[in-house]
């Protein structure tokens, strides 16, 4: 799954089905972007756990878009898993791969600005690349 960010990066979620509940396996310097538990009915119900802890460093709240499930099985003929060449292919897929909004346009970015407590606390451990 892609999460889309407006004035940031996307984000890819490995979201997986247990017990018809959806969670996630992710890795992020962002302390919040990091994986969900199987405990949500809907893809939006888990991509919306992250609106919160979705920023840029200006601590703008920056999530605006997640996309369908993408099985990447259909890619495995192309050796995407073990390649040591950069694999676009799955980039590819996840951008085509359809989009729905977060909520409408003008509410998303009415929301403001991520507290400083939580910005701190987010960023731990964080490092500039």
């Amino acid at each position: 799954m892609d999460l889309e960010g407006e004035h940031d990066d996307d984000h890819v979620l490995a979201i997986y089905r247990e017990k018809g509940l959806w969670g996630s396996l992710a890795k992020s310097n962002f302390a919040g972007l990091r994986s969900r538990k199987p405990v949500y009915r809907t893809l939006r119900e888990l991509a919306m756990s992250y609106f919160e802890h979705y920023y840029n460093l200006r601590g703008e709240h920056t999530l605006r878009r997640y996309s369908a499930a993408v099985n990447l099985a259909r890619l495995d003929g192309r050796g995407w898993m073990t390649a040591e060449e950069d694999v676009w292919c799955v980039a590819d897929a996840l951008i085509a791969a359809r989009h729905y909004a977060v909520g409408p346009v003008q509410v998303v970015r009415g929301v403001g600005r991520l507290d400083r407590r939580s910005f701190e606390a987010g960023m731990h451990g964080w490092t500039r690349h």
